[in-house]
């Protein structure tokens, strides 16, 4: 079976793996160059090309007919142009058309997240089981759904963006001009305003994290206690519809040691139409690999 090859497109760094299909936790070639996005949609095309021809003098490998990619953003399925991208020099721009164009290649596609969560389904910690839902928890929120080993993506190519869930129609204001989101409430930039609101001075996320477990800081335990209370909500609203059987946060909030005790598992079955949460609560165990290992496994 021939190499697979994936792209992790990401706004500071554009990262590229060969896998052997036997040996898919053991990359052949991996390797990062900066996006340097600041020069705009025409460089990152070149930056893209320049990473495949570096990977294939080291591999000694052609490039292949037919690559992964993880994008940042969602390319919509109507128009082929990328939308909701934090890299907003990708905005209406068809980036898949525009890179195969370009390569003489075929692209397979999806966002940052349905790459981690791939990963995590097919040889990270998720894998064996039959629906995932994997969580990207960091300067944004995001998520992909994973079937039977398969992307599910939607019609409008939006599924598992529940990072744009309205919970407090008065809450914070988002990036995208809704009033009170998850990611307005908690990702991390959020949480981090919050805390500093309540003390008058500003710490880092995972300084945060570490006071709450102390006990010796009421505004540390109280920005920890909105995450778990909010995330609890936002995870009710995906397993009454969803009803995964495992659940990967992964992101730098995901590394909060609250999000796996048991008092969050207790939020999260009084937020559920059923007695009792069974599902797994999983943290990722691909690390920074899983969104270009997921890249690469969009090749079948």
């Amino acid at each position: 079976m021939a190499h697979r090859w994936g792209i992790d497109l990401g706004g500071t760094k554009i990262e590229g793996v060969v896998l052997d299909p036997g040996h898919p936790d053991k990359p052949l070639c991996r390797r990062r160059i900066p996006t340097e996005a600041e020069k705009g949609y025409d460089h990152i095309l070149a930056r893209i090309a320049d990473l495949c021809r570096q990977i294939s003098r080291e591999t000694g490998l052609s490039v292949p007919e037919r690559m992964g990619m993880g994008t940042p953003g969602i390319i919509d399925p109507q128009t082929g142009k990328i939308k909701n991208s934090n890299t907003q020099c990708l905005n209406g721009h068809r980036l898949k058309a525009d890179l195969e164009s370009v390569h003489g290649l075929h692209f397979v596609t999806a966002n940052d997240a349905n790459c981690l969560a791939l990963a995590e389904a097919t040889m990270g910690v998720a894998r064996g089981y039959p629906t995932v839902f994997g969580v990207i928890l960091g300067t944004g929120v995001g998520g992909g759904i994973v079937v039977d080993g398969k992307v599910l993506e939607g019609c409008h190519g939006i599924a598992g963006e529940w990072g744009q869930l309205v919970l407090d129609p008065e809450g914070p204001l988002s990036n995208y001009g809704t009033h009170g989101t998850l990611e307005a409430l908690v990702a991390g930039p959020a949480l981090e305003r919050f805390y500093a609101e309540r003390a008058g001075q500003r710490r880092l996320l995972k300084e945060i994290a570490e006071r709450a477990a102390a006990g010796n800081d009421p505004h540390a335990a109280a920005t920890i206690g909105r995450l778990t209370d909010k995330l609890a909500q936002a995870l009710g609203i995906i397993i009454d519809v969803l009803d995964p059987h495992a659940i990967v946060l992964g992101g730098g909030v995901g590394n909060i040691d609250a999000l796996y005790a048991k008092e969050m598992r207790e939020k999260i079955s009084a937020s559920i139409f059923n007695s009792r949460f069974e599902a797994a609560l999983l943290k990722p165990a691909l690390g920074d690999s899983a969104g270009v290992f997921g890249a690469a496994m969009l090749v079948s």
